[in-house]
């Protein structure tokens, strides 16, 4: 058992996800590598305010990059895969071969019904695919109508995401209107290798979950890929027993922890950025309070007059804690980063994380293109970052 003061579990936790690591001066194909092999998982989401969530996390640790090459790295490069990860999500091809157990039963119920009860549909659909290649939904002979504004999905996408889900097809791409295309995995992945035993694959879940986390609850180990507590509870027991992860205290946690034996905690992590609403660090909202005192929901789907922040907020990253947020969105009509909302936690130094603020929300701008940054001035934070902004050259001057 070891002991861990709050400060040197938030290092643990950072490094783990490459936040210890100098930002590189150019970012390679090999730098996109590295910072999936500490993350695992790369989570997708249509949401598209600032930009496709899959960029945040990689710029945050990397810093500014090619999204087109991040893009056809991660959909052509044959070493990645989408599927179901933690949620939907691009994992590498190693990790994603211990995700196959999931094919022997569809996830959510919906779907489970579904594929009982449309058998001969999902069948139709799997011979169109295998007889005129990659599919998306809007392809399909008949796919159907939405009943729905949100998640009511035709027919047709519902079939396809059900043959992805048994792995009867895979994910042949995304294209530039974030469109999936679905084909038959071996055409997508070559042959495959005969899946290992279930629990075997979950073993490998646990443990690489648990290093991505630096240190962790169970409940966060198995959150990381989504297992059932009655599954994850026993491995990660076995894996205890047999030293693979080591027990800890840490400062302030009610529940006991567990971490990866031998892993150097860093003195220092030096970092300013913002953190995309589906990072690893901050997706599981437990942990995140948790770890960083630090209160956080997504307000998308709350009515705008209910919402305490915004309806696309960024938490901002500072040294080794959680400092603030903000509420961000691109104005690309009018090449503008819009920030109707900057705030500041409790405890802070305000004047210190106005000015990193402002030059981080800077250099999203530069990245994103856009030619100004606006901060509405509705509080005195707000007004404190909107004068700190000012003070900075406008990113991308001079572009035509």
């Amino acid at each position: 058992m070891t002991a861990l003061s709050s400060s040197a579990a938030r290092r643990l936790a950072l490094a783990a996800q490459g936040f210890a690591a100098a930002r590189p001066k150019a970012v390679t194909v090999a730098q996109f590598r590295r910072a999936m092999s500490r993350m695992a998982v790369l989570q997708l989401d249509s949401v598209n305010a600032v930009c496709r969530s899959h960029f945040l996390p990689m710029y945050s640790r990397l810093g500014p990059y090619s999204r087109e090459r991040l893009d056809a790295w991660l959909w052509q490069s044959g070493e990645n895969v989408e599927g179901l990860a933690h949620e939907a999500a691009i994992t590498s091809s190693a990790d994603h071969a211990h995700l196959r157990f999931r094919f022997e039963r569809l996830r959510y119920k919906g779907y489970r019904e579904f594929a009982q009860d449309n058998a001969a549909y999902l069948d139709a659909v799997h011979d169109e695919v295998r007889q005129q290649g990659p599919q998306s939904v809007q392809t399909l002979d008949d796919p159907g109508k939405r009943t729905g504004p949100w998640w009511g999905m035709p027919r047709g996408k519902i079939a396809l995401e059900c043959l992805l889900g048994l792995g009867r097809l895979a994910i042949a791409r995304r294209d530039e209107r974030f469109i999936t295309w679905y084909d038959l995995p071996e055409r997508v992945h070559g042959k495959l290798e005969a899946p290992k035993p279930a629990e075997a694959q979950q073993r490998a879940l646990l443990l690489r979950a648990a290093g991505c986390l630096g240190v962790g609850t169970l409940d966060d180990i198995a959150d990381y890929f989504r297992l059932p507590m009655p599954v994850a509870r026993p491995i990660v027991a076995e894996l205890v027993e047999d030293g693979a992860l080591q027990p800890a205290e840490v400062e302030g946690w009610e529940r006991p922890a567990l971490r990866m034996p031998g892993v150097r905690i860093p003195r220092q992590v030096t970092a300013a950025c913002f953190l995309s609403p589906f990072d690893p660090v901050v997706w599981y909202r437990p942990r995140a309070e948790r770890l960083f005192n630090f209160h956080y929901r997504i307000e998308i789907y709350v009515p705008a007059a209910k919402r305490q922040y915004g309806y696309y907020v960024l938490p901002f990253l500072l040294d080794d804690r959680i400092q603030g947020r903000a509420d961000v969105r691109a104005d690309r009509a009018q090449s503008r980063l819009l920030v109707p909302g900057a705030y500041a936690e409790a405890g802070t130094d305000k004047s210190a994380l106005a000015e990193a603020m402002a030059v981080q929300l800077c250099a999203l701008a530069q990245w994103l293109h856009l030619k100004s940054v606006s901060v509405a001035t509705s509080s005195p934070f707000s007004r404190q970052v909107a004068r700190e902004v000012a003070r900075l050259p406008p990113p991308n001057e001079g572009e035509s």
